[in-house]
């Protein structure tokens, strides 16, 4: 199977992908995980990617599309995967489109994560990490057990600034400008699955499950 995963920041596709790619024994590949890796080991597009990254903006679409191709181009490249995070723009879609062309492959189904403006909102800013361990908390939904404290290493935990509202919110403003060219693109296709992603990770699997069912039987 091949899957591409949709949602906007927040709405819990990252999770998402990896339970449904452990599930279907694919390989999980996260743009972001790419991007990143592409900066740490200063590949060319690695460095030219590295500015936008800094600065917390969007990758151009061909530097975006450029490390996809070069990530599904090679010999050890997985048959079977689930795109995270990628498309963003209809650019991009179309690009993804022509890259499968190439290599004989097609996409399965195309699922959009659908969760309203406030709830993301509330998700990421109410999100605290500790800077020592990694260890991720929620103020509300996971509370360490000493407010503001790790519950793993002690270490004072902090609001990251991409979790700050301002930018989530303009962070949200620019992908609610891209993604409805995207989700027609994929309806028109007739290959596009929406699920409701404001329900907790376990409630949200299970839909995004039994809609794969209509392209999957046995997911």
């Amino acid at each position: 199977m091949r899957l591409v995963l949709l949602g906007p920041p927040g709405s819990g596709k990252g999770t998402q992908a990896k339970l449904l790619a452990a599930r279907l024994g694919m390989a999980h590949i996260s743009t972001g995980d790419i991007l990143r890796e592409a900066v740490r080991t200063g590949t060319a597009l690695g460095r030219q990617v590295r500015p936008f990254m800094e600065r917390g903006t969007y990758v151009p679409d061909e530097l975006v599309s450029a490390l996809v191709r070069e990530r599904l181009s090679r010999d050890d490249a997985p048959k079977h995967f689930l795109l995270d995070g990628y498309p963003r723009t209809r650019a991009q879609a179309e690009a993804l489109d022509r890259l499968l062309a190439e290599i004989g492959l097609a996409l399965d189904a195309v699922v959009y994560l659908d969760v309203p403006d406030e709830i993301i909102v509330h998700r990421i800013t109410g999100r605290r990490v500790c800077p020592a361990c990694g260890a991720v908390y929620h103020v509300e939904n996971q509370a360490p057990r000493q407010a503001g404290i790790c519950d793993v290493c002690g270490a004072e935990l902090i609001q990251r600034e991409d979790d700050r509202e301002e930018t989530v919110r303009e962070r949200l403003r620019v992908f609610r400008q891209t993604v409805p060219e995207v989700v027609a693109y994929y309806a028109h296709q007739g290959n596009l699955l929406t699920v409701d992603g404001s329900a907790d990770v376990d409630t949200v699997h299970q839909a995004l499950c039994d809609k794969l069912q209509e392209v999957t039987p046995g997911c």
